[in-house]
């Protein structure tokens, strides 16, 4: 070779070399574009290292029921001790086999992948390993779209999760995150879904089950395709076998195990109503906390008592079936009545109206309103404020208008320990005696209204306690009238935290502003906690994922009677209960546990009520039809309409809770005087006698001045004459 030919191969090997270089240095750079190009749209580290999976929030009773899930994926994360290992193994033999061996990426299949797409000019072709899987269903970025750009951000996000994360921790991750059909992602919410267990008591033929259903949840469901999904699991158990997982007996075994899950059955919602206040409270309540309740597995601790709650859901169910079929009767009977509903420009025709009545036809939706009896149930705890039960309606399905909450209406009767609460807390003293006579009052619109009693009697001289016993309108009127003033009720009727429009006239001791059953009980909690006012709560603490508390709740307090004014609108209230007109309570219902209450009812008995609680729980019952110019009927008044549903709650409830009997804490500036029946003033050795409570300060100090020696022998001539 001559020296040309020499220089000219060195010439070349330098022009190749060159070449290698430029290439190598072109390609380095394309490569690096291309990295960047992909990783633009990638994870960040940080979200690679902090994988917060969507899980489910748990809104759960005070006795640890779970009453309702919110999720936008319904997701229960569990660590990879709680997961069987046959559930690992069942994955990793029918999803990647090599899983153990490589690192994020299968070359082998990766390559083959991309060459029988360039030839076949499809993207078809799958070979994505266990890792790249769950980088796709952790990062909604990367895409599920057939394409070589997905699979090379997929790629690289795996390799960053191979090397952030072991074996164990990937398998776990994507075990948890998995969609297996049904509403259900990850094994344990599969595993309950489906065999009604929590995943670490799965067999190994209910792993090969979901193991297989993870590629396609729809086609698989062991539900609606139940030999798809046998076909799918065998075929897992035997992949089980081929890798080791499996013996050929146990394979044997397994495969010949017919498929059992449970149908996803809907269970009724605990309380609707309660949950649903609480749902939307909640949503008011993430923006301060910072947490999103659909997606961060919360778990809500909520007041309500289960067993509290099913006393409560059978007494309002069985009697508002009595007071519908009672005001079904007085429509069907009178037409009138249903022209008057319809009004003149309806195309709804009474007859048709009747066979809605008789159930023939569906209910006109807007005719619920007139058509149907309502009502709502809410028990409170006096001392911590916590709501125990909540019924907003008859059906949640059809209404979600929750009348424990939302609904305004008059109180009637059911206001007027307000109004001898505000005397006694003026000093005034239970024996005060005022006519039961005719009395003008005034309406917000400054007519003149002429009250009578229920029964339309009068008498004479009648104290409080008679007052409240009878509930006479009359006597209550005048306490408003001669011993304080209407502008002196709203003054307490706010401090009680009624928050409806009070008008400042005499119409008011009738109850004829209207009020939320939630406020009106919570009052009437008032006078049972020694006269603190404790604000009524729902939720008493929310925890993280983690079980970490971040934030709790506690009831603002307020003073507003005296343990003395307290104690004795109670002890009125028990005399009602005892011998007026809540004894229904006692004798036909069977309540016999120390309870103060009272009835309620309105004009034309459209609103009825009993309020009332013992030193366990507060409890207050409206019902009526949502259209307030409807009547329940005639005779539907407070103690026939209201007080079973009361009476039978408490009486259940208490029993539930194994609740006995307790009185009333007695405070010491309420002494026991002897008085005279009939002036109530002190006693002469003639007079008749009884006892009464006063607060200290308030007894008589004047002694009577009727019963003397000179009656008693009046009283002899008389019989002897």
């Amino acid at each position: 070779m001559g020296r040309a030919d020499r220089h000219k191969k060195i010439l070349s090997w330098k022009i190749a070399f060159l070449f290698t270089i430029v290439i190598y240095v072109i390609g380095s750079f394309a490569a690096l574009g291309l990295l960047s190009y992909f990783s633009k749209d990638l994870p960040s580290v940080e979200q690679l290292q902090n994988i917060n999976p969507e899980l489910i929030t748990r809104i759960f009773s005070a006795d640890g029921k779970v009453l309702q899930e919110l999720y936008t994926q319904r997701r229960i994360y569990i660590t990879a001790d709680k997961i069987p290992e046959a559930m690992f193994d069942a994955v990793i033999a029918i999803e990647d086999s090599r899983f153990q061996k490589h690192w994020g990426l299968s070359l082998r299949d990766f390559t083959r992948a991309i060459i029988l797409d360039i030839l076949t000019l499809s993207k078809k072709q799958g070979a994505s390993t266990l890792t790249q899987q769950l980088a796709r269903i952790l990062y909604d970025n990367i895409g599920f779209e057939k394409t070589i750009s997905r699979k090379i951000k997929e790629l690289l996000t795996a390799l960053q999760i191979e090397k952030m994360y072991s074996k164990t921790e990937i398998a776990e991750m994507y075990i948890n995150h998995s969609w297996m059909g049904n509403g259900a992602y990850g094994v344990q919410a599969a595993a309950k879904r489906y065999f009604g267990k929590p995943a670490e008591e799965m067999t190994v033929d209910e792993c090969a089950l979901l193991a297989g259903v993870i590629q396609n949840a729809g086609r698989y469901s062991p539900i609606y395709h139940p030999v798809s999904a046998f076909q799918r699991r065998n075929l897992v158990l035997y992949r089980m076998m081929e890798e080791g997982y499996l013996s050929r007996e146990e394979y044997a075994l397994y495969r010949n195990a017919p498929i059992q899950v449970q149908r996803p059955d809907s269970p009724p919602t605990v309380a609707p109503y309660f949950v649903e206040q609480v749902r939307r409270w909640l949503q008011r309540e993430d923006e301060k906390l910072g947490v999103d309740i659909y997606r961060d597995g919360l778990s809500i601790y909520t007041t309500l008592d289960t067993k509290i709650q099913a006393a409560a859901d059978s007494a309002f169910q069985r009697h508002l079936k009595v007071q519908q079929k009672i005001l079904n009767d007085r429509l069907l009977a009178n037409p009138k009545a249903i022209e008057n509903i319809i009004g003149n420009d309806s195309t709804v025709t009474v007859d048709q109206v009747k066979a809605m009545i008789r159930g023939e036809i569906p209910m006109d939706p807007d005719l619920r309103y007139s058509l149907v009896v309502q009502g709502a149930l809410i028990a409170i705890d006096p001392s911590s404020g916590h709501i125990l039960a909540m019924i907003g309606g008859r059906d949640f399905e059809e209404s979600e208008f929750n009348r424990a909450t939302q609904a305004k209406r008059q109180p009637g009767s059911v206001f007027k320990p307000i109004v001898y609460a505000t005397a006694i807390d003026n000093g005034f003293p239970v024996t005060t005696q005022l006519l039961n006579q005719p009395i003008v009052v005034y309406l917000e619109d400054g007519k003149v209204w002429r009250p009578h009693n229920f029964d339309y009697s009068t008498g004479g001289l009648t104290t409080f306690r008679e007052g409240i016993r009878r509930s006479l309108n009359l006597v209550t009127a005048r306490v408003l009238q001669e011993l304080i003033s209407p502008k002196s009720v709203v003054e307490t009727a706010k401090r009680m935290h009624l928050t409806t429009h009070m008008p400042a006239v005499d119409a008011l001791a009738l109850g004829t502003a209207v009020v939320i059953p939630e406020e009106i009980t919570s009052a009437y909690c008032i006078f049972a906690n020694h006269g603190i006012w404790v604000e009524p709560i729902s939720v008493t603490r929310i925890d993280d994922r983690y079980g970490n508390t971040i934030a709790s709740y506690t009831p603002r307090q307020e003073y507003v009677f005296s343990e003395g004014v307290a104690y004795l609108v109670t002890d009125l209230l028990v005399t009602n209960i005892n011998s007026g007109t809540g004894q229904g309570a006692r004798w036909r219902y069977g309540f016999r546990l120390t309870a103060g209450g009272k009835t309620g009812t309105t004009n034309e008995s459209t609103d009825a009520w009993f309020v009332g609680y013992t030193p366990y729980m507060c409890a207050g019952v409206y019902v009526g039809v949502d259209n307030p110019a409807v009547s329940l009927g005639p005779h539907e008044t407070g103690a026939k309409a209201a007080l079973p549903i009361w009476a039978r709650f408490m009486r259940d409830a208490h029993k539930a809770k194994g609740w006995k009997d307790k009185p009333f804490n007695r405070p010491p500036e309420v002494i026991d005087v002897q008085i005279c029946k009939e002036t109530k003033l002190l006693p002469s050795k003639y007079c008749p006698l009884e006892t009464e409570k006063f607060i200290k300060g308030t007894e008589p100090t004047e002694h009577c001045k009727i019963h003397t020696d000179i009656d008693e022998n009046r009283d002899i001539d008389r019989v002897n004459f």
